[in-house]
């Protein structure tokens, strides 16, 4: 089990992001993505090595009924989320913060 799960501001602003365009589709959808990205979270401090690696030593996790992903490197005791990425968006933004 990981200590520290540290999300970086760019990862932050996605989920913002993210939240803010489902709300606006309906309400409350955006409140069930935060939860998805959160049962996420939660599996990834509990097993980071579970998830696959998808470039270099950056792995990701698949958020159930959204299509994203929550893309981390593990570090000894530490997860750093680098993106949480829309799977339709190009690659290089999440690769670009690694």
């Amino acid at each position: 089990m990981i200590s520290q799960l540290i999300l970086r501001a760019q990862a932050e602003a996605d989920l913002a992001e993210a939240y803010a365009w489902y709300e606006e589709r309906r309400a409350g959808l955006g409140q069930s993505l935060l939860l998805s990205v959160e049962a996420a979270l939660a599996s990834i401090q509990e097993n980071p090595l579970l998830f696959p690696v998808v470039h270099g030593n950056i792995r990701r996790a698949l958020i159930r009924r959204f299509p994203f992903g929550v893309y981390y490197l593990v570090d000894r005791e530490t997860v750093v989320v680098v993106a949480i990425f829309h799977a339709s968006r190009d690659p290089k933004g999440w690769r670009l913060r690694s």
